[in-house]
């Protein structure tokens, strides 16, 4: 595969791949671009056209998925346009060296000019309901696919997981985010943050992403501390007694040399009145007898676990009893098999389109979700044209949230999409939030 040679001049080399507001742009795959281009010589570039983005199925084990990431959607669409220096850089790529002169000039002047249908942040859904639908001029509904499905994917698998974690953990245990190291970027570890804490976690070791999101950081200390400390000044007490006189309220790691050991000790400095502990973690060993042990030794200590936590053992520690207060959780959060949401055109020029693949099929036209519950659990979901009016116990899930590129509301904040979040899974029937073997709830199709 070789590189493509540039003109020195307009080229965007750069040591660097942190992403730019100046760069969404480019933030795409080539094919949009180029479709872009081949919809400009055909002179369809301007037709209207509707796209939804939707699931074909469920991830295994999944029996709903919460959706996430409709703000990053708009901040995307409100910043979305090419630099000078940016078209040069394309042309000089020679790519695009037999594309109509206009094309450059819709780049140039590139400000989104659709409609935005989302649902509302947090909304439980299911395979074949439109998580959003883009009504724009052809070109520039076809260029936004990839930035989209990147956010819409990546937020809604996270914020799914942190639901389901929350809805065995009950409301009473802290669950706090720990993945940013295994994030799959550092982008991908922002919007992790954003998800799980969107879905009802508590907080995030992320320091940029707490404090973007306006949040307190929370955190523990990791394992070098102790070692380290241990090292140089003598023992095990004096690494907790230093860290503790610095963070007094901040929960100890016991796990380093031995469990027992270590919060026997601290139980003489408690009872001593030489320290007060507030918390204490365990990161490994068996969690569920060791965390009797230790509440036993520490009994006003909130207790936290970690180390490969999810859903099945937050079940599993919570049927052995052990007293967990809280769990810190990366891993298992923030991977995992992927949403595998798909972006496809139903609608251009006000005619009807599909896709007929084998096993790949798309639902021609512009959706609505109806949904209907009763004694607030839903009872079933009603997929039909925008056009159609409901039956008198449904109620919409899909809302104009822009309009000709301007945006009709404010978005909702974290505190209230975590309510949704979990509003939206009580709702659901048990059988659907069961983790070892979910069922869903088929969608009745009615686009005559």
């Amino acid at each position: 595969m070789s590189a493509i040679t540039v003109n020195p001049a307009v080229s965007l080399k750069s040591d660097t791949l942190n992403i730019a507001t100046d760069e969404y742009g480019l933030l795409t795959d080539l094919y949009q671009l180029t479709m872009g281009a081949c919809y400009v010589r055909e002179g369809c570039d301007r037709k209207r056209a509707s796209f939804e983005l939707f699931v074909r199925r469920l991830p295994e084990g999944f029996g709903y998925l919460i959706a996430m990431g409709l703000a990053q959607s708009v901040e995307y669409l409100q910043n979305l346009h090419f630099t000078s220096e940016q078209i040069e850089a394309l042309q000089a790529t020679g790519i695009f060296a037999k594309v109509d002169r206009r094309f450059w000039e819709l780049l140039r002047n590139l400000r989104f000019e659709g409609d935005l249908w989302a649902v509302p942040e947090g909304t439980a859904m299911f395979a074949n309901e439109p998580f959003l639908r883009i009504e724009a001029p052809l070109w520039q509904a076809q260029l936004v696919e990839t930035y989209l499905l990147n956010t819409i994917n990546y937020q809604t698998l996270i914020a799914t997981r942190a639901a389901r974690m929350r809805d065995v953990a009950g409301d009473r245990i802290t669950l706090l985010e720990f993945g940013t190291r295994r994030a799959f970027s550092p982008q991908g570890s922002l919007w992790a943050a954003r998800a799980a804490l969107a879905a009802g976690m508590n907080a995030t070791s992320n320091v940029l992403a707490a404090l973007k999101l306006d949040r307190r950081p929370s955190g523990t200390m990791a394992h070098a501390l102790v070692m380290a400390l241990n090292a140089t000044e003598g023992s095990e007490a004096q690494a907790f007694s230093a860290f503790h006189q610095v963070f007094p309220h901040s929960p100890l790691l016991i796990d380093t040399f031995d469990t027992i050991a270590a919060a026997r000790n601290l139980a003489e400095k408690v009872k001593s009145g030489e320290m007060k502990v507030k918390g204490v973690r365990i990161d490994s060993g068996d969690i569920a007898a060791v965390s009797k042990e230790v509440r036993s030794l520490l009994p006003d200590a909130a207790i936290f676990a970690s180390g490969d936590i999810d859903e099945a053992e937050i079940l599993r520690l919570k049927a052995l009893g052990a007293p967990i207060d809280g769990y810190g959780i990366g891993t298992k959060l923030v991977t995992g098999a992927p949403v595998n949401g798909v972006y496809k055109l139903v609608e251009i020029d006000n005619i009807p389109v599909s896709k007929k693949s084998s096993g790949k099929q798309s639902i021609a036209g512009r959706k609505q979700i109806w949904r209907s519950w009763e004694n607030g659990v839903i009872t079933g979901d009603h997929l039909t044209h925008i056009s159609e009016i409901p039956q008198s116990n449904e109620q919409p899930l899909l809302e104009l949230i822009m309009h000709n590129g301007e945006l009709l509301k404010s978005l909702d904040d974290l505190d209230v999409i975590a309510k949704r979040t979990r509003n939206s899974v009580q709702s659901l029937p048990q059988a659907v939030r069961n983790i070892a073997a979910p069922e869903t709830i088929s969608v009745l199709v009615d686009m005559t």
